[in-house]
């Protein structure tokens, strides 16, 4: 794929996410301000927004990354949570900040919230760049929250559909 080829229809611009993330970051060193945080990325969708959101909290500042899926390779949410990958990092005690790419169904983040709970720590938020509230199935909300988006299948900047497309430098998505 050429770099110049547009995927899908644009939905959100590099520039509009920096900018989110910047404001995003400003916001979550407030609320902790004085103390120090613990970013949870969740692999890999979460990566490329992390790293902006990183950039933009004024504290100190851990990173940890954990995989969890509830999808395999299709499109739609098993509904079963696997963890692949552990953090390392001891949280007790610990502000701790979930980065997710998306909140669809929420059962995942339901399940990885629940999880980081039973370890003790001091808080645990959710920062999200998108949200889908129309598909959400169960009881989650983000604390931070990038972009609101409708019931579409979006991919780039870390967004996936079987593992391709997640370099591109800004948000689409696909018709169906």
């Amino acid at each position: 794929m050429a770099s110049h080829e547009v995927v899908g229809k644009i939905l959100l611009t590099q520039e509009q996410i920096w900018q989110r993330a910047k404001e995003m970051g400003e916001e979550i060193s407030g609320d902790f301000a004085g103390e120090e945080v613990v970013l949870i990325g969740t692999l890999k969708g979460a990566v490329m927004f992390m790293a902006d959101i990183m950039k933009n909290i004024s504290l100190d500042t851990q990173i940890d990354f954990i995989s969890a899926s509830s999808y395999g390779s299709g499109t739609v949410s098993s509904g079963n949570v696997k963890i692949k990958k552990d953090i390392e990092l001891d949280i007790a005690g610990k502000n701790v900040i979930i980065i997710e790419d998306i909140i669809d169904t929420g059962n995942t983040l339901k399940y990885l919230k629940d999880y980081f709970l039973s370890k003790g720590p001091k808080a645990v938020k959710i920062c999200t760049l998108l949200d889908k509230p129309s598909r959400r199935t169960a009881q989650v909300a983000a604390d931070y929250i990038g972009f609101t988006v409708e019931d579409l299948f979006v991919i780039g900047y870390g967004l996936d559909f079987d593992q391709k497309y997640r370099n591109l430098p800004y948000i689409s998505y696909l018709e169906g």
